[in-house]
This record gives structure tokens, sequence and C-alpha cells, in this order.
């Protein structure tokens, strides 16, 4: 009887189990972390305040240079040539005071591009714009019309956004929210993969609505002519 009744509870807790597989995949069904997929390097650690002081100095960084670009009127050239004109004053006035005084000026690091690095980096973005090419083949030729609706709504909510904020305003807005909401999805990742689940449902039963009620109606002519 009780091994009947271990049967039962078990096949029935298999059931419960299985009806939501977005939760049990949330609850450890991640195979990388935020950290792995934000490169596991230092930049990862930036991302997601490992390194708190190196990450207030992105923000503060990111802040004056988006008041400096904003409130000054100037152009980025401008403030390019300004800035490194001024550095390039106050290294030359070192060096010759620091000789006037019989010192040794502090040496300055040598930067250096190697060639694997600049290979690497070659190759990397090679990778990524074939993708990218691969992507708008797919999308002007209509072969993915989920994918194809999905880049006409960013790029109409770009469109919309671009008239309300800078090109300056929009980088700022991006490099904050690249230092805040990785660390604030690493610390809230179960409550935010339960309703990004929920979401996400949702949507796709909208979409298959649409897809049912708008695609499936479509001429197969039409349909044929996008394919070929």
């Amino acid at each position: 009887m009780d091994a009947a009744g271990g049967a039962e509870s078990a096949a029935n807790g298999g059931i419960e189990g299985s009806a939501d597989p977005c939760s049990s995949a949330a609850a450890g069904g991640h195979k990388f972390s935020v950290h792995q997929i934000a490169g596991g390097g230092k930049a990862a650690d930036i991302i997601l305040w490992r390194r708190g002081r190196v990450t207030f100095g992105v923000i503060f960084g990111a802040t004056m240079a988006w008041w400096l670009f904003e409130k000054s009127g100037l152009s980025f050239l401008t403030i390019c040539c300004d800035i490194f004109l001024i550095l390039i004053v106050v290294q030359f006035i070192r060096v010759k005071i620091a000789g006037l005084l019989n010192r040794q000026p502090r040496p300055l690091p040598e930067l250096v591009l190697s060639e694997e690095m600049v290979s690497n980096a070659a190759a990397s973005f090679r990778v990524k714009v074939n993708n990218m090419l691969m992507i708008a083949h797919d999308i002007t030729l209509g072969k993915d019309f989920r994918l194809f609706f999905q880049v006409v709504l960013v790029l109409w909510l770009l469109s919309v956004i671009g008239n309300f904020y800078s090109s300056i305003t929009l980088a700022y807005i991006g490099t904050i929210g690249l230092v805040t909401i990785p660390a604030l999805y690493n610390k809230y990742q179960g409550h935010v993969d339960r309703y990004a689940g929920m979401v996400h449902r949702n949507i796709s039963r909208h979409y298959k609505i649409v897809d049912e009620n708008v695609i499936s109606r479509l001429p197969r002519s039409f349909i044929r002519d996008k394919e070929d």
C-alpha cells in the first residue's frame, strides 16, 4: 500500500514538476552564469560591480562626458581635440620642468597593438558581420516573419526614441544600463526569469493568433515568391 502511494505521489510530483517548465529552468536549468555571459574577465567584473571603484569611475566618467557634450554645445571633434591638446601641453610642461630641476620624468606606458590582438579582433569582427549579413539576408527574403517583425518593431522604437533624445544621450543611457541592468539581473535572477517566462508565453500566444488569422490567409503565390 505504501509502495503504491509512493508511486502515485511520485507520478503526481512528476506531472506537477513538468507543468511549469519555465519555473524548473529558472530554478536550476541555467548553464551559464551572468558573469560567464558577460565574458568572464575584467569587463564582466566591472559590469557586475565586483570592482566597485572602477564601475563608479565608469559611471562618473560617462556622466561628465554626457554633461560636457550636452551642455557645452561644442561638437564631438572640437571637444576631443581640446582634451588631447590640454593633455599634450601638460605633459610637455611636466617634462620640461623635470629637465630644469634635473629630475627624471615619469615614464609613459607604451601603447602597442600586437599582431595577435589585431588578428583576433578582426576575426571576431568578421564573424559578427557575417552573422548580421545572414540575418539581414533572411529578413529581406521573408524567410523568418517573426524575426522580420522584431526587427521592424525595434527599428521603429529606435526611430521614435531618436526624436526625443540625442545620440550622446542615448549612448549615455546605454552605458548606464550596461553597468546597472546586468547587476540587477544577477541579483534578482529568479524573479526576472519567472516574469520573463510569463511575458514570453503571452507574446507567443498573441503571435500565434496573428499567425493563424493573418499569415495563414496570405496567398500561397505571395509566400512562394518571397521564399524564392
